[in-house]
């Protein structure tokens, strides 16, 4: 039985870090355990040109505790008024490293987003051209599709044909849920890729519902059927270079969060390493923990694998964790499995 699992340092493809009191209080806890994080640009006003990410870069670097390596690497939202060159001179300065294409309306602080897919055409093509990954969350927004279903209609109306009409451009489906989409990713040769969070590999539908609406399990897109679920965790534990971690670690103070229109988003920065531990032992795929959280993602992103590494332990009583994280905007609730976390990094 293995006890001790050491792997190169992971690296998070979807986190939002927030900003001002909440990002002071939260960014500890992604920084340490995780090399670099793609951070989600979704603030009030967005982080849309180059100078906007610089600006948050800086407030982010200033949230870390002294001495930390951690390093977060910006990402632009679009609209349909970004500017092509500024987008292209923030990825050829090394600042910018994915765009985010949220359709408008579709989460949180996502109304700036896109509502006509050609007027964007350009930007596409122009990232295409400098090699700048887009980042998707993809779903369709239309209120005659049922929740349930708006990932798959997005893949057959929105990113299938966007692929299509721009062949050279990378893209990321962000946080899959569903077998539709694990299938779309594993059709594509190259191009394409997805991560998976930590949460959608644990929960499905019934635990939002059954028994009572339960508010810390509400993220957008939300949980599906575990038959999706368990397609998803067949993709994470595969070792397939196309799927790998982001988070989506979404800090809301729990105010926001219990209201009688709560927030969407699940914070679990606190205690992903260990959470996706315990689901890869589950699945008798320890071994493949290091391809999916620390070296899947930064192939597809073409950067180096971090040189440093973390030390898992298995204990023999399970690992507590803080029911809540204490910011200047309010406490936050940490994620929980439903089951005992008997891993934990050293």
């Amino acid at each position: 039985m293995t006890e001790q699992l050491t792997i190169r340092r992971p690296d998070d493809w979807h986190l939002h870090l927030r900003d001002g009191a909440m990002l002071t209080g939260i960014a500890p806890q992604s920084a340490k355990h995780f090399g670099r994080a793609i951070i989600m640009p979704n603030l009030v006003p967005p982080v849309v040109r180059g100078d906007d990410a610089r600006a948050y870069r800086e407030r982010i670097l200033a949230a870390l505790p002294d001495g930390s390596r951690f390093e977060p690497l910006m990402t632009l939202y679009l609209t349909e008024t970004t500017d092509a060159d500024d987008v292209a001179q923030a990825a050829q300065s090394g600042l910018v490293k994915s765009v985010k294409l949220y359709p408008a309306g579709a989460t949180t602080n996502s109304d700036s987003g896109v509502r006509d897919f050609d007027r964007v055409l350009g930007v596409l093509e122009r990232m295409a051209d400098v090699g700048l990954p887009l980042c998707v969350h993809g779903e369709v927004t239309d209120n005659q599709i049922d929740i349930f279903d708006r990932e798959a209609v997005f893949i057959e109306r929105v990113l299938d044909p966007m692929r299509r009409r721009v062949p050279g451009l990378k893209v990321i489906m962000e946080h899959l849920t569903t077998s539709d989409a694990v299938d779309y990713v594993r059709s594509a040769e190259d191009g394409l890729a997805a991560t998976i969070t930590t949460h959608h590999l644990i929960i499905n539908r019934n635990h939002i519902l059954a028994g009572g609406i339960r508010p810390h399990y509400y993220c957008l897109p939300v949980a599906k059927r575990d038959s999706h679920r368990l397609a998803l965790r067949a993709a994470a534990i595969s070792g397939d270079r196309r799927f790998f971690l982001g988070t989506d670690s979404a800090p809301h103070a729990d105010a926001a969060k219990e209201a009688a229109c709560g927030c969407a988003g699940i914070f679990t920065a606190t205690n992903t390493m260990s959470c996706l531990a315990q689901v890869f032992e589950a699945e008798n795929a320890l071994d493949r923990l290091e391809a999916f959280t620390s070296l899947n993602g930064p192939a597809f992103y073409g950067l180096p694998a971090n040189d440093d590494t973390i030390t898992l332990i298995k204990q023999a009583d399970p690992v507590s964790f803080p029911e809540s994280i204490e910011t200047g905007a309010g406490p936050v609730t940490v994620f929980d499995p439903g089951f005992p976390l008997y891993w934990d990094v050293a």
